[in-house]
C-alpha cells in the first residue's frame, strides 16, 4: 500500500522529538526518516508541560526540531494518532491546527511538511501573555 498523494512528512519540535514521551508512544516503531530540521517565520512558546508554535515575522524567529518521516504502511495510523494528541479537529477550533509549511532540513533543503500550530485560542491567549523560548528550541528551555 502507498502513502497517500498528501503525505506529508511531520515537522516536530516539542515532545513527539525522537527521545520525547510523546515520540515514544506515537511515533516509535512508524518513523522511516527523522532530521533536524528549522521551521522559519515562526516563534516557539511554552505551555503547560509542551510548547506551541505560533506564526511570527519578526526577524530571526525560528524553531528548531525534527523533519519526520513515516513508513508508508503506518502512515494513516500516526497522521491518526497525532491529530487525536493535538486535539486537531477539521473546523480549526482545536488547541492545534495542522498546517502545511515549508521546512528546512540542516543540510539546506526545502521541504513540505505538516506542522501543528496553536489553535485560535491558544494563539489568542499567548498573543496577551506571551511565553516565547528564544531558542526556539524546546530542549534549550
Amino acid at each position: 500500500m502507498s502513502a497517500p498523494e498528501d503525505a506529508l512528512p511531520f515537522f516536530v519540535y516539542g515532545t513527539l522529538r525522537s527521545g520525547g514521551r510523546n515520540h515514544a508512544a506515537h511515533l516509535a516503531g512508524r518513523c522511516a526518516d527523522i532530521r533536524p530540521a528549522v521551521l522559519d517565520g515562526a516563534a516557539l512558546h511554552a505551555g503547560p508541560g509542551f510548547p506551541y508554535a505560533v506564526p511570527d515575522a519578526a526577524p530571526g524567529r525560528r524553531i528548531v526540531g525534527e523533519l519526520i518521516t513515516v513508513r508508508p504502511g503506518a502512515y494513516a495510523g500516526a497522521l491518526e494518532a497525532l491529530d487525536a494528541l493535538e486535539e486537531c479537529r477539521a473546523d480549526g477550533t482545536g488547541m492545534y491546527v495542522r498546517r502545511r509549511m515549508a521546512v528546512r532540513t540542516a543540510a539546506g533543503e526545502a521541504r513540505d511538511a505538516w506542522v501543528y500550530l496553536a489553535g485560535p485560542a491558544a494563539a489568542a491567549r499567548l498573543r496577551e501573555r506571551p511565553a516565547l523560548i528564544e531558542s526556539g528550541d524546546w530542549a534549550e528551555r
